[in-house]
């Protein structure tokens, strides 16, 4: 009997370990494949990172520029109903007089109406005396209701003016939180790719150095000369959205800022920049001229000669130089 129960025992375990190498191979390749998996899905390069916060900042830079426009228009139009209302402040206070006149017309016109008109005839003793009575009362009363005539008709001028503005501040309001919404959504997405690119590149601000090349290459004469000594100076400064310096700057607060130092005044807006300087060509370009980017006109830095800009390029960076073709150019423009 010992034979016939040995065999079925060996051949159990020959099953068992067969069983268990199969399994060993099976973890062993779903290890390899997860180590493959694992590979494919590595963290992008730095130059990918690159690009997605490129991407991530083009979406967005129009927002924030139609933000910028938002923001000033909003507080230009806010300043004017304010201006308005103070102006409506008197004017209501003379109504409240002249009504608080009319008023008291009215009331001796009551008392002195036809119910009472035998009573003030008995009290004056006089017919005569009670028309010239009647007669003042009624000179008195047109005067004020001319008066009052001028001033309903520059009430409701200014009223006819804030009308349409506190409209629009209403409009205007309700776009800059649309507005403000966005930018901090795709702020946060370039955060979040921010941070992967600090963990890639380390903590010194991105990729290359801030100052390629000498910046300016030359030193124009006269305000431009100010302008972009100024700009180049604050390379280095980080990216704040609204900023306009001194210690941090979005791309036209920049320009802004180092136009300002020349005693050039521009606004805070890119488009607005464009419409605020001249036309010049790729030819006539110098040290301090503006560069525009894309067709919309979101982006801008200043020309500093050799080939390069230096701008305020994107959340989480730092004013730095680049290549002036490095981006879709839309024109060059000179202020001043």
């Amino acid at each position: 009997m010992e034979p016939h129960t040995g065999r079925p025992i060996r051949s159990r375990s020959l099953h068992v370990r067969t069983l268990l190498n199969l399994a060993v191979a099976a973890i062993g390749g779903t290890v390899i494949a997860l180590s493959m998996t694992t590979h494919a899905h590595a963290d992008p390069s730095p130059a990918e990172l690159e690009r997605q916060i490129d991407e991530a900042w083009n979406k967005l830079e129009p927002t924030i520029e139609q933000h910028n426009q938002v923001r000033i228009e909003l507080n230009a139009n806010r300043a004017k109903v304010a201006e308005l209302a103070e102006k409506l402040k008197p004017l209501q206070l003379q109504l409240d007089i002249a009504h608080g006149k009319v008023s008291e017309i009215s009331a001796q016109y009551y008392k002195t109406g036809r119910a009472s008109a035998l009573n003030a005839l008995l009290v004056s003793g006089s017919p005569t005396t009670f028309a010239d009575q009647l007669s003042q009362l009624e000179i008195i009363a047109r005067q004020q209701e001319s008066q009052l005539a001028d001033v309903v008709k520059l009430r409701n001028e200014y009223e006819a003016q804030k009308k349409p503005l506190d409209e629009l501040v209403a409009k205007l309001t309700a776009q800059e939180a649309e507005l403000a919404a966005k930018t901090k959504q795709i702020n946060d997405e370039i955060a979040r790719l921010n941070a992967m690119r600090l963990r890639a590149y380390g903590s010194t601000g991105g990729g290359g150095e801030l100052r390629p090349a000498p910046c300016p290459e030359t030193y124009p004469g006269g305000a431009a000369g100010v302008a972009v000594r100024t700009a180049c100076a604050q390379i280095g400064k980080p990216y704040v959205w609204g900023s306009e310096g001194p210690n941090s700057f979005d791309c036209s607060g920049l320009t802004l800022y180092a136009w300002k130092a020349a005693g050039v005044s521009l606004r805070h807006y890119t488009k607005w920049q464009w419409s605020d300087t001249r036309a010049v060509s790729r030819a006539e370009l110098r040290p301090g001229d503006l560069v525009f980017y894309y067709s919309d006109l979101h982006h801008m830095g200043m020309y500093v000669g050799g080939g390069y800009i230096v701008h305020a390029p994107h959340s989480g960076d730092r004013v730095r130089m680049k290549k002036i073709d490095d981006g879709p150019i839309a024109g060059y423009r000179r202020p001043g």
